[in-house]
């Protein structure tokens, strides 16, 4: 994937509470190297278990919240192309992913976004040398954060005996082609930790 030097990043107010950087102290020190890695996540799970699966959660035109609006550089409340997915680890669900596409980005550039159903996305991603990543970003979710709820639920659904934290630490960046966006943030599930490093 060839690097990207500029993008018209709409980053929000000063009170943004994406970082830079994962926060060494306030996270478990085994998911930093998840946090961390800029490559494909799909890859990363898929060498570390037997059975690699994606079970299809939402994929339908919804509303953003307004840190992703501004990113994406869209008005408060605009719709987008919307999948939300878990991506499952020997059947274990380990993260919780949402990617988004601005209506505007569906034609020409990324419609892949479209037919892909349950196959993984980052595997799209990184197969594409036209395709670049910006940095990551990260943030802990809570039950302040309506992303915390859809992922508490679509856990309970696929798997109502796993546990789910008060918190879920989430990484997000913007893909890149031809000058078109897609967003994917990726929520680290509990299980997430139970896979070799």
């Amino acid at each position: 994937m060839r690097p990207l030097i500029a993008f018209p990043l709409h980053t929000g107010p000063r009170h943004e509470t994406w970082l830079a950087h994962p926060p060494r102290a306030a996270m478990p020190a085994a998911l930093l190297p998840w946090m961390r890695d800029a490559g494909s996540l799909t890859a990363r799970i898929r060498a570390r278990c037997s059975r690699f699966a994606v079970q299809v959660v939402r994929q339908e035109l919804a509303r953003m919240h307004r840190d992703e609006a501004l990113l994406l550089g869209l008005r408060a409340g605009e719709r987008a192309w919307l999948r939300e997915v878990l991506l499952l680890a020997d059947g274990r669900p380990v993260v919780f992913a949402r990617s988004l596409l601005p209506r505007r980005n569906v034609r020409g550039a990324w419609n892949l976004f479209h037919g892909i159903g349950s196959r993984p996305l980052g595997a799209a991603l990184f197969s594409d040398p036209a395709i670049a990543r910006l940095p990551l970003a990260c943030r802990r979710l809570d039950g302040r954060d309506a992303r915390y709820h859809r992922a508490r639920v679509a856990l309970s659904r696929y798997a109502p005996a796993q546990r789910m934290p008060r918190a879920l630490w989430t990484r997000r960046s913007i893909f890149l082609l031809r000058g078109s966006a897609l967003m994917v943030s990726e929520a680290f599930l509990p299980e997430i930790l139970e896979l070799p490093r």
